[in-house]
């Protein structure tokens, strides 16, 4: 019954990838460049776009909710908030701000040949493996400073339906949005041929957000594999210190999938389970179509190298973005385009705390790595 779940899950991942990597190559669309922009240059309008990416994702979440589509809310892998997860969405910001990417912008850019990619998404994977050494206390961590244990959502510390909470929020947000257009902040001057407003990525990304709950159960998720590929170089290099690990024997999914079956059940560990058939897929997809658009436009990048800071630069801020997001139990992507539109209370302590973080990170690259 499982094999019969994969054989829809592992294609659905890796198309919804390949247009994930596209459309963000062609929009130069990333989190961490929205963030860098605000923060060194006060420009906000890849931030604009996330903005609408989310209020768009959050009426679609809700309008399948409504039509009885989407019956699995809040989704499987959300956890409780926390001071943890402030912790781990701050030092997240400053991390993709030194990599030059978050969690996908390094896929998509690494699929169009950037060397600085290479070496954030080896650092995602070494940070990820790195934190199976402080598991067991952080987890401690977590559950000491737990925020409303009981609650996932607002609309569920509130004790009310999620439509009394998501359609005002919806209403407020669309003034803000319709401002902007009216304005023309939504549209940035480019040149570039082939290239893509922000805005018209936002929506594409809250659609295959969307299609991703509908089909896989789940939003886009990508950081728990960089976990599993350090664990299977972990296990090989050494597999007596792996051993002792209790991290990598953690089984934090276990769901039903949307269209039946048997319960499907993964986890961090180097094993082909229900999280490698969903991610392993997906980031494929985001690499082949990053690369593919590369391609089509002549923009490869050939694997250029750069300065020895941006190297640098680029392999600690992976380092720290996937220690980051074992710490916040997920990436940018998880919160930004699944949890934030459900109104998670995680997701919304993440997304608050990567400012501040995006902010120091900001500080730090313009002192140590772009000096002149």
């Amino acid at each position: 019954m499982a094999d019969t779940a994969y054989a829809y899950i592992i294609p659905s991942s890796l198309i919804l990838g390949t247009i994930t990597g596209f459309v963000m190559h062609r929009a130069d669309f990333c989190l961490a460049g929205a963030l860098r922009n605000l923060c060194l240059f006060r420009d906000a309008a890849l931030l604009r776009a996330t903005a609408l990416l989310v209020a768009a994702a959050m009426a679609l979440f809700e309008a399948g909710r409504l039509a009885g589509i989407l019956p699995g809310l809040p989704f499987p892998l959300l956890g409780p908030a926390s001071l943890a997860t402030a912790t781990g969405g701050a030092l997240f910001g400053v991390g993709m701000v030194l990599a030059g990417g978050c969690v996908a912008g390094s896929l998509y850019r690494l699929g169009s040949g950037s060397f600085l990619s290479l070496l954030a998404v080896m650092g995602l994977v070494a940070g990820s493996a790195l934190y199976a050494e402080i598991h067991p206390w952080w987890q401690v961590l977590q559950r000491e400073t737990t925020l409303f244990a009981d609650s996932l959502t607002i609309p569920q510390l509130a004790g009310c339906d999620p439509a009394f909470v998501t359609v005002p929020t919806l209403v407020v947000g669309s003034v803000f949005l319709c401002r902007w257009w009216r304005a023309g902040l939504f549209h940035r001057r480019a040149h570039a041929e082939g290239y893509l407003q922000p805005w018209k990525a936002a929506l594409v990304l809250a659609a295959v957000s969307f299609a991703s709950t509908l089909v896989v159960g789940m939003p886009l998720g990508i950081a728990t594999t960089y976990a599993k590929i350090g664990g299977y170089i972990e296990e090989f290099l050494m597999p007596g210190h792996f051993a002792g690990l209790s991290f990598f024997r953690a089984i934090p999914l276990d769901y039903l999938p949307p269209f039946g079956g048997s319960r499907l059940t993964g986890g961090p560990g180097p094993e082909l389970d229900a999280i490698a058939a969903i991610q392993f897929p997906l980031i494929a997809g985001i690499v082949g179509g990053g690369a593919v658009s590369a391609v089509l436009l002549g923009e490869f990048g050939a694997w250029r190298r750069a300065p020895w800071r941006q190297q640098v630069s680029a392999l600690a801020g992976g380092i720290i973005m996937g220690l980051a997001s074992r710490m916040a139990s997920g990436c940018n992507v998880w919160h930004v385009l699944g949890g934030l539109p459900i109104l998670a209370l995680q997701s919304i302590v993440f997304c608050l705390a990567l400012l501040p973080g995006a902010w120091v990170g900001s500080r730090i690259l313009v002192r140590a790595v772009i000096r002149t």
